[in-house]
């Protein structure tokens, strides 16, 4: 089999590790870097062109969605497969439209990442069983008519990044420092942003950004004493936190690595 590099990008540490180790252990299969936020894997995709990049939807900085975008606008060969628990039609048939060649889930066996993996190093496309019947199912139901544009649709990618940023608490100067753009300009992506969803709030926009799966909240356990065990939060998690919560999906992939008792 002739040699594949990869490029992992998703938050979670345990799911990288867990990839890296099902990576290493396949002849002629390597690591050719790893990506924590979308920013970072668009960034790499340029700077290293793997053959492969495998990158999940729900990501800090940038979702998923548009670093695909950006990736492919630059590079229409990029081999992108998605390793997500985002299970949203629209996310789906959004990514299937850039290019995007291969879908799995986090929950998804060993075997069916494998056989992703080998699929589109053969320049192939590969689907989960359930995500295979939910695009027939959606191109069926939808044969005979237009489809309605949706909130997101209206939204250009670089409002979307916008968006984004705002929801997860920068500012927007911060916005502007990281888009590379003049704070006037920011400020009035934000402004056409909510004018197109009429949203006349941050908090709005944030709930916005949340139902739409641009951005996504974590539970995570409340760690005070005096806490009701099943109490839970919820909270949009800075990037450092990220992989010290949300463990489930990670869990089960570290496990069919061999990184952690069952």
């Amino acid at each position: 089999m002739s040699s594949l590099r990869i490029l992992i990008a998703d938050d979670h540490y345990l799911v990288r590790r867990g990839l890296r180790s099902l990576v290493d252990s396949r002849a002629g299969w390597e690591i050719c870097g790893e990506a924590v936020d979308g920013r970072e894997a668009v960034t790499k995709c340029r700077q290293l062109k793997p053959d492969l990049l495998i990158l999940d939807i729900c990501m800090p900085k940038l979702n998923g969605v548009d670093a695909a975008r950006q990736i492919l606008q630059a590079r229409p060969t990029q081999s992108i497969l998605i390793v997500t628990d985002v299970d949203s039609e629209e996310v789906i048939r959004e990514c299937l439209a850039l290019g995007v060649r291969g879908w799995v889930w986090k929950s998804d066996g060993y075997d069916d990442l494998i056989l992703a993996i080998e699929k589109l190093q053969n320049r192939g496309t590969f689907l989960a069983p359930s995500v295979a019947q939910l695009v027939l199912s959606s191109y069926l139901r939808k044969a005979h008519n237009r489809p309605a544009e949706t909130t997101v649709a209206r939204l250009s990618p670089r409002e979307r990044e916008v968006v984004q940023l705002i929801s997860e608490g920068s500012t927007t100067k911060e916005v502007a420092s990281i888009l590379h753009m003049a704070v006037n300009t920011a400020e009035t992506h934000r402004n056409n942003s909510m004018r197109k969803l009429g949203i006349h709030s941050i908090a709005e926009l944030v709930l916005y950004a949340v139902r739409n799966n641009i951005v996504q909240i974590h539970l995570a356990a409340a760690p005070l004493a005096d806490t009701k065990p099943n109490d839970r939060h919820a909270y949009l998690v800075p990037q450092e936190d990220h992989q010290l919560l949300n463990r489930g999906p990670a869990v089960g992939l570290a496990q069919r690595s061999g990184l952690t008792s069952a």
